[in-house]
C-alpha cells in the first residue's frame, strides 16, 4: 500500500502505538506504510489497561504510572484523521502523550468516561506492555 498524497502544507505529527497499531498488529495495514521512527516507550505517567481483554488503553495518572512500551510513527494529521482513527474503538479518543524523553506525541487514550465506568477494564500495567499481556497466562 502507498501513501495518499499529501496536502500542501500538511503538518506531519508522531503517532505513538502501544497495541494493534504496532508491527504485526491486525490494524498496523492502516498506517504500515508510514516512516516508522522506531521504538518508544511512554513517560511513567500512565495506567495501562486492556479492555475487555481486547485491546489496550493508556490512562494518565497523577501518581503509580509506569513507562509503557509502543512504536512511533510519523504521520500526515490527515492520515491521523482519515486513516488511523476510523480503525480504532469508539472506547478510546485521540490525546497527547508524554514520551519517556519528554517529548510530546498524539496517542490513543480511554475515554474519560469509560474510565469513570470502570467496567471491562483490566490493568495491565505491570504486564510490560500489549504483546507481553499477550503472550501471558492473564490474556487466555
Amino acid at each position: 500500500m502507498t501513501a495518499k498524497p499529501r496536502a500542501e502544507g500538511s503538518v506531519i505529527v508522531p503517532l505513538f502505538l502501544n497495541g494493534e497499531g504496532m508491527r504485526g498488529g491486525r490494524v498496523h495495514p492502516s498506517i504500515a506504510h508510514y516512516a516508522f521512527l522506531g521504538e518508544a516507550r511512554t513517560a511513567p505517567r500512565y495506567r495501562f489497561y486492556a479492555y475487555e481483554g481486547g485491546f489496550p488503553a493508556l490512562w494518565r495518572v497523577a501518581e503509580g504510572g509506569v513507562s509503557v512500551p509502543g512504536e512511533l510513527y510519523a504521520l500526515p494529521l490527515e492520515a491521523v484523521r482519515d486513516e488511523f482513527m476510523p480503525v480504532e474503538p469508539p472506547e478510546l479518543e485521540l490525546s497527547v502523550i508524554e514520551l519517556e524523553d519528554g517529548s510530546a506525541s498524539l496517542a490513543v487514550a480511554l475515554r474519560p468516561e469509560v474510565h469513570a465506568r470502570g467496567e471491562s477494564l483490566i490493568d495491565i500495567s505491570d504486564c510490560g506492555g500489549w504483546r507481553a499481556y499477550q503472550a501471558s497466562p492473564r490474556h487466555r
